[in-house]
Order: C-alpha cells, then sequence, then structure tokens
C-alpha cells in the first residue's frame, strides 16, 4: 500500500517534468514579445560556405575532430557551416535569423507577420519553409528565483554505503563495480540537453562539478539558465555529484556542457530544432556522450503534433537530428517518455530514433516490474524500444533546492545510464559509439528475447566490461 501512495504521490511530477514547483503557482502573464512566427527554412545546398573539408577544425575544435577520427569517421558535407552567402540573402529581407542547423541544412527565421516570410521562400536557394513556432497569449513566467540549502541533512546519510541514498540505482546496474577499478568518466564530456538548471551555480554540492560551460539555444533565450525549471538540475544530479555517503553520482569524474534547449513556457515544434542546434554545438566541442532526458509527441498546436505512425526515426526533425549522432561519434541516451498510463503509450521524438540508446523506468524495488508510466515501443518500423530500462520510479535525486529527494519518470533512469556509459567508454575508447550501444543492448538481462516494454533489459554494465575488454585483447581473425 506505502510503494502504491508514493506512486500516485509522485505521478504529479511524472505528467509535468519541465514544470518547476514555484512556476506553476506563478499566474500567468501577456506575452510581451507577441505577435511573433518563426519558420524553418530549408535550403537547397550549401554552395557559399565558409567552410572547407580539408580544414575541419576551422569549425570544429580539435577534441571533436580527434573524436571522429579514433572511430574512423570522416567529416563530410553535413558538417560544413550553412552558407555565409544564403544567410546574407535572407538577412537581406529584413527578417532576424535566430538559428541554423549544419547537419539539416535549416535557417530559423523569426518575423513580426507572416506575410514576410514569402519574400524568403522566393529565394532560389530556399526550397521550402515550415511554420514551427507561434507566440502565445500569455505565458508562465519563468527564471523564477528559489532559495537553496547549503548542506544535506544528517538524516540522508548512509553511514555504510559510500554511495549514499543513491546507491540502489548504481548497484541494480553493477555500475558500482566500475567505479571499484576507478572507472568514474574522466576525460569523457557530456552534453545536458534540459529546459533549466535551477542553482546549480549555487548548491554546494555540485560546486565541484566540472562544467565546461552552458549555453541558452531558446529564443529568447533565458535571463540565467540556473533560474529556470530545476529539471536540469536533477538530471545533472544522478551523473555529477560527488558527496560519499549522501549522494554520489554516476559519473561524478566526467565534465559536463549545460544547454538549455527546451522551451518551458510553450510546447512547439521548434524545440526540435533547438534541440538540433544543442546537439551540433555538443559536437563541436568535442562532447563524448548527449544525456536528453526531452521528448515529445503533442504540441500546443495540433497540426504540430505527431501520429504513431510517423514514429520511424525518419519523420521528426529532431529525430532526424538524433539518428545521426553516432555517425559523428556521439552515443545519444534519450528517455523514453511518461506515456505508458496515458492514451498515446507509445515513445515520442527523438526516442525512437536509429543507432541511440533510449531508456526507460523499472520499479525500484526487486523484482524491478516496468513504470507503469514508462512508454513502450516498438517504432513503426519494427525496431525495439525502449532499449534498455533503469530506475525511475523513483530515481533518487538532488533538487534545485538542494535537497536530496525521491522523482519519477524516465527522464531520470536516463542520465543514471548515461553516467555509466561514460564510464564504460573510458575503459573501451577503441570502440565506436554504434559499438558501444550494441554492447549494452547485448549485456541486458532481456537480450534473449527482448520486448517494447522492457527492450532489451535492465544492463550489466560490469559483464559490458569484461566482455568488451576481452574482445579487445582477442587478436583479429585474419
Amino acid at each position: 500500500m506505502q510503494r502504491l501512495i508514493l506512486l500516485f504521490t509522485l505521478l504529479a511530477s511524472v505528467l509535468g517534468l519541465h514544470a518547476d514547483s514555484d512556476q506553476e503557482t506563478t499566474q500567468r502573464v501577456r506575452y510581451k514579445y507577441g505577435p511573433a512566427f518563426i519558420y524553418r527554412v530549408m535550403l537547397t545546398d550549401k554552395q557559399g560556405t565558409t567552410g572547407s573539408l580539408e580544414h575541419p577544425t576551422r569549425f570544429l575544435s580539435r577534441r571533436s575532430v580527434e573524436r571522429r577520427k579514433r572511430q574512423g569517421l570522416a567529416v563530410d558535407s553535413t558538417d560544413l557551416p550553412v552558407s555565409a552567402r544564403y544567410l546574407k540573402l535572407i538577412r537581406n529581407k529584413d527578417v532576424d535569423i535566430i538559428g541554423q542547423s549544419r547537419w539539416q541544412n535549416t535557417v530559423l527565421v523569426r518575423v513580426r507577420d507572416s506575410s514576410q516570410i514569402q519574400r524568403v521562400n522566393q529565394l532560389p536557394c530556399v526550397k521550402g519553409i515550415k511554420l514551427v513556432w507561434q507566440a502565445p497569449d500569455s505565458i508562465t513566467p519563468s527564471a523564477v528565483k528559489t532559495k537553496y540549502h547549503d548542506y544535506f541533512e544528517d538524516r540522508d546519510s548512509v553511514s555504510n554505503e559510500p554511495y549514499g541514498t543513491a546507491a540502489k540505482q548504481i548497484r541494480t546496474l553493477q555500475g558500482h563495480r566500475l567505479h571499484d577499478i576507478g572507472l568514474r568518466g574522466e576525460a569523457m564530456m557530456i552534453a545536458v540537453l534540459d529546459g533549466g538548471f535551477k542553482n546549480v551555480d549555487k548548491i554546494p554540492a555540485f560546486q565541484h562539478v566540472d562544467i565546461r560551460g552552458h549555453q541558452d539555444f531558446v529564443n529568447p533565450a533565458s535571463p540565467s539558465i540556473f533560474a529556470e525549471t530545476d529539471h536540469g538540475t536533477k538530471v545533472l544530479s544522478a551523473m555529477a555529484i560527488n558527496q560519499p555517503y549522501y549522494y554520489v553520482g554516476t559519473a561524478p569524474k566526467a565534465s559536463y556542457w549545460l544547454l538549455r534547449c527546451e522551451d518551458t513556457q510553450t510546447e512547439q515544434e521548434v524545440e526540435e530544432d533547438y534541440w538540433t542546434m544543442a546537439a551540433e554545438f555538443a559536437d563541436s566541442v568535442g562532447c563524448d556522450l548527449i544525456n536528453s532526458s526531452l521528448g515529445y509527441n503533442e504540441y500546443d498546436h495540433p497540426q504540430m503534433s505527431y501520429r504513431q505512425w510517423q514514429l520511424d526515426g525518419r519523420t521528426a526533425f529532431v529525430s532526424r537530428s538524433a539518428s545521426m549522432l553516432a555517425g559523428k561519434g556521439i552515443i545519444v541516451v534519450n528517455s523514453a517518455g511518461n506515456s505508458g498510463m496515458g492514451t498515446w503509450k507509445k515513445i515520442g521524438v527523438p526516442s525512437d530514433a536509429d543507432h541511440i540508446l533510449t531508456v526507460g523506468a523499472i520499479m525500484d524495488d526487486e523484482p524491478h516490474k516496468i513504470a507503469p508510466f514508462s512508454s513502450v515501443g516498438p517504432t513503426q518500423d519494427l525496431r525495439i524500444k525502449p532499449d534498455v530500462v533503469a530506475i525511475g520510479a523513483p530515481t533518487r535525486l538532488v533538487n534545485g533546492r538542494g535537497v536530496i529527494m525521491d522523482d519519477m519518470g524516465t527522464s531520470f533512469s536516463t542520465p543514471v545510464v548515461c553516467g555509466l556509459m561514460a564510464c564504460l567508454w573510458q575503459a573501451l575508447r577503441n570502440k565506436t559509439a554504434e559499438e558501444m550501444i550494441d554492447l549494452i543492448r547485448q549485456n541486458g538481462n532481456n537480450y534473449d528475447h527482448p520486448d517494447n516494454i522492457f527492450g532489451y533489459g535492465v544492463p550489466n554494465f560490469w559483464r559490458a566490461y569484461q566482455i568488451g575488454t576481452y574482445n579487445t585483447q582477442q587478436p583479429s581473425t585474419p
């Protein structure tokens, strides 16, 4: 009975993972930047690009180029910057360019009057346009300041457990055994794509986390990503915090980029463009992994929403972007979604993408049944989804007030897996992103009979390490 009470008490957080409690009680206000529209402009080619495949370090960091070389991956035309000539032609039409995608060769344009976009659409370099955002009448203000605790409560410590209250979610995946041999994510770089990181810049438990930087891709940008929702704070805590006997994450020695691409004020297709821009940035600075606890299927405007037959990894803009990342040498770990108890039930986008790890959620008690809210597969082209599952009902986390607490959702089972992927890849640097994803699937406890609820099951990271290092040491067959 207590377990059921906990489940339904915490279900509210699952249904609104990007909403901070302070924001939920704030009165809605008139949107001061409207009326306005954002269009995705699709370009014909990249003639006039300032980039050259012979000199990739002019538009990619050396770490990004080296990541590709290590995996035998070439820099290709999708990596080249969008044509500077075309950007100039678009700007000359008196519109605001607010973003662009190298990989999909698109430009985001903001206009005050929808008739303005027709001048852009008539350019010979433009092959199409799509409305992806429309200004709302009113919004709930974000960037709300919240008080935080300077220390963890004594009652949160576990005297005989170095992982503190996070022990179960790590030990269930045999992640502690990687840590025992010194694999804690050192020299690995993880990008966290989310909607905000409330008080990460202030909470003492985050002060020793190696945060390389932060960036906001939402338009208009927030005054501070550290005053937005604490959803990203919780996600980051599951990987990065290192407070022995209180709370230890899955990759406490990794470095992190905090990238805001989720607009918590509206739910519209432009967030797929923001996600893509954030992923491309993560690639350019040399990140090895991306944790994305984000997903979409229903938008504020019905014409933007998806149907289940479109979950093929190729229809949604964001899924096409996510499917490209392994080819750039990056592992994407994405939440499956929390629609299992609703009418949709299925995964969303980009969790339908190919070549990524999609993570579902299981209960924290034996025998680790599936969390009822965890979204199910398969994809429309019949690929198994989710790929793996981890504890997400509940996951132990640190929130934006600096308090250790329980929360539920595939959003939080995902970073548990992502951090351990970083630790495992630290030991197996000769393997490609694709090979690492396959290795984890093969070492799930449901690998012999995968389904579309548990996927390949609960991954055993220690066994994956043993098999990965054994195969690496064996001479190749002539």
